[in-house]
């Protein structure tokens, strides 16, 4: 995932899929989506027509995913529902927005569609690319977790609106969602709020009670990553460059490619580090290294792959 015109770069990936009914066309005109698995209180059909109303004027106040599909490929119709089901699970922290690129030629053209599922995100209506192809769940969560940290470092923290009504009673969409863990409470409140150092501290101090949370510490890394990555030098990619054992210029690059969304750079850059040093710089950077895996998610493919590397790096 990939940023233009914003003034900190920040982030945003992974399992088989059942096929479900293919979702109807896009309708246009703002209404919400219907059929196949693809509706829910968060879910638009946005035409030619509506496109600046329903996306760009939305994404002021919170972020909109936008879905390039069509009914005649079968990879849309199993990633549409993956999206609808996160969109409801994610209660407004994005709208989606699904685009039938056969129904709409010159606005996938325009967006330069090559082919679909298509996704990507705008914040305050600057295109991020997200990923192309059908993912699994976990794929789509991790890259959706990457673009509201994103949104968060950028200080877009609104929620979006419902746009229509719940899943017709029976669809897998309108199975009830668990009620958020208020032990969380705190710290996501204090993310929603920008309070970056509210949020590190209520972190920690869920971990201090309960070193083992994997949720808590996730969040822990990647607010931190966000901190980390407000004010970077100008010259930070040139004084790495010229001194590839200046760790912290590595690891600060790493940061911002993460943020960026250049997951295998910020992962190849920390391991060359660790192979170009050793003792403590070495095992700073290791560090650094596994708390960026924190960040994108145990499962996803990069860190598994980047794991090996690792292991291999330091054996």
């Amino acid at each position: 995932m990939s940023q233009s015109n914003f003034s900190r770069p920040g982030a945003i990936d992974l399992s088989s899929l059942r096929k479900p009914a293919a979702p109807p066309p896009g309708s246009g005109g703002g209404a919400p989506a219907g059929g196949g698995g693809a509706s829910g209180s968060y879910v638009l059909n946005v035409s030619e027509a509506t496109f600046q109303s329903d996306v760009i004027e939305r994404s002021i106040q919170s972020p909109v995913v936008v879905e390039f599909w069509s009914p005649r490929s079968e990879a849309s119709i199993a990633l549409g529902p993956v999206l609808a089901q996160l969109s409801t699970e994610y209660a407004g922290k994005f709208l989606l927005a699904r685009i039938d690129v056969d129904a709409n030629p010159q606005l996938a053209q325009a967006v330069g569609v090559q082919s679909v599922p298509l996704v990507i995100a705008v914040l305050r209506g600057q295109v991020v690319p997200l990923f192309q192809g059908t993912l699994g769940e976990p794929e789509v969560r991790g890259y959706l977790d990457q673009l509201l940290t994103v949104a968060v470092a950028n200080g877009i923290t609104g929620r979006a609106d419902p746009v229509g009504p719940a899943a017709p009673s029976g669809s897998v969409e309108d199975e009830e969602e668990p009620p958020p863990n208020p032990r969380y409470e705190k710290a996501e409140n204090a993310v929603g709020a920008g309070d970056l150092d509210g949020a590190i501290a209520a972190y920690e101090e869920l971990l201090k009670e309960t070193p083992g949370d994997a949720e808590a510490k996730s969040g822990l890394a990647r607010v931190q990553l966000v901190k980390r990555t407000q004010d970077v030098p100008a010259d930070l990619r040139t004084r790495a460059a010229d001194n590839p054992t200046d760790i912290e210029a590595q690891q600060l690059v790493a940061d911002v490619d993460l943020m960026g969304g250049h997951v295998d750079d910020a992962f190849n850059r920390l391991i060359s580090t660790i192979q170009a040093t050793s003792g403590d710089e070495r095992n700073e950077v290791r560090l650094h290294l596994l708390e960026l895996f924190e960040v994108v998610g145990a499962d996803d493919d990069r860190v598994i792959k980047a794991r090996r590397r690792l292991m291999a790096a330091l054996f």
